[in-house]
């Protein structure tokens, strides 16, 4: 019998740039760029081909809670200034803009990319922006707009509610107006919003929020300009919800918390259910309490979690099954983002090691393929890291990890 140990799972690259804490990681542009955000405002645009800096700038005066992206050149940050900017930064734009890492030190003064818009939004609840395109009807004033400055389709924003914490604001962009407000539900305790998700469904609008009670509840708009209803409430949690994703179906969304639990919810108004009895699809006692960053991937097979205890876990959506745990970063890890993967992209099953390694193997002889019509080795790099099925995590001690997952 063999005694060979296997070694822990190694990230396949590590981006050392910022000196401060890592709030929030997103991919961007085919998977070309990440972005990744901190605790002092700073904002750096990695090109994952070179794994060096495409654009780096102060973009908030405080921490930045979250960050997004609109189209192919929009940027969205949300910072702890009350701060909620939109900068266009596409690949023709990153010239213009600074290279220096925070971590060496670049003057506050750094060229940025140009600022779109900027609204005043609450972040007393350290609760990050959520955003769906916008299929509701809306003012020609907007339509103008769009014609007018060339803007990818609308977009929803939805933020804690500036005077109730346990309310929620909805915008629209690009015209910059208050959309919708849902008012926090005086019968229950719940504390301030925590969390939030929204999407759209034909003509309804659907937005989810986490609380610091551990509630979570699904709210619908079914007529555009008419009251939100509450279609679902349930309490999984014994503390404050810390991150929550819709799962690609759109049928269903996950939660997790402070405390040691992962829950699945339904989405009564995609699933044509207009009723509040409805309970959890799944609540799962993980044994690990303060899981955040939670990220499900594009194909909605698995999804992943950032552990205050410093590890990165993998979860399949579909049975709620553990399936790796990640552990390089020395401190707590605090968000995770996956690139973009191809629908086309064979099924496997996810539990089973070996067929998951079969996978990989075709992956990597896909992509070889693929990389024998490119002529040079920066289109072979470019097409490799836009192709490689990238886990990102970011940490207390600055540091981003990449790992290849399958």
């Amino acid at each position: 019998m063999s005694t060979e140990l296997l070694l822990p799972a190694q990230p396949s690259f590590v981006l050392r740039g910022h000196s401060a804490q890592v709030h929030a990681v997103h991919f961007i542009q085919g998977n070309t760029r990440l972005l990744s955000a901190d605790s002092e405002g700073w904002l750096v645009s990695w090109n994952l081909a070179s794994k060096r800096p495409a654009a780096v700038w102060k973009a908030h005066g405080n921490a930045v809670l979250g960050i997004g992206s609109w189209g192919q050149d929009r940027i969205i940050t949300h910072g702890r200034d009350n701060k909620l900017a939109v900068w266009q930064l596409g690949v023709q734009d990153e010239e213009a803009v600074g290279k220096t890492l925070p971590v060496d030190k670049p003057p506050v003064t750094t060229p940025q990319p140009w600022l779109l818009h900027m609204l005043t939004v609450n972040t007393l609840n350290f609760c990050s922006f959520a955003m769906c395109l916008d299929g509701m009807p809306h003012p020609d004033t907007a339509h103008t707009a769009i014609k007018a400055r060339k803007h990818p389709p609308p977009i929803l924003i939805a933020v804690p509610n500036t005077m109730d914490s346990g309310g929620i604001d909805i915008y629209q962009l690009p015209s910059e107006s208050r959309a919708a407000v849902i008012l926090a539900d005086r019968h229950i305790t719940t504390g301030m919003v925590m969390a939030l998700e929204i999407q759209t469904e034909s003509t309804k609008l659907q937005v989810v929020a986490g609380y610091e009670s551990g509630h979570t509840m699904a709210f619908v708009q079914s007529d555009p300009g008419a009251q939100f209803q509450r279609l679902y409430c349930a309490q999984p949690h014994s503390q404050p919800i810390l991150s929550m994703s819709i799962i690609p179906s759109r049928d269903c969304y996950l939660t997790s918390s402070a405390d040691a639990v992962v829950a699945k919810h339904p989405l009564p108004a995609v699933q044509g259910v207009w009723k509040t009895e409805l309970k959890p699809f799944k609540v799962v006692q993980t044994k690990h309490s303060g899981q955040q960053g939670l990220q499900v991937r594009s194909d909605g097979k698995i999804f992943a979690t950032a552990g205050w205890d410093a590890r990165v876990r993998v979860y399949s959506t579909k049975t709620m099954k553990e399936l790796a745990v990640l552990k390089w970063h020395k401190a707590g890890c605090y968000t995770t983002a996956f690139a973009e993967i191809e629908s086309c992209c064979p099924t496997k099953a996810e539990d089973d090691p070996v067929k998951q390694e079969d996978t990989e193997a075709q992956d990597d002889k896909s992509i070889l393929h693929r990389s024998s019509a490119v002529s040079t080795v920066q289109q072979r790099r470019e097409a490799r890291a836009q192709s490689t099925h990238w886990l990102a995590a970011g940490s207390k001690d600055g540091k981003i990890s990449l790992w290849d997952i399958y």
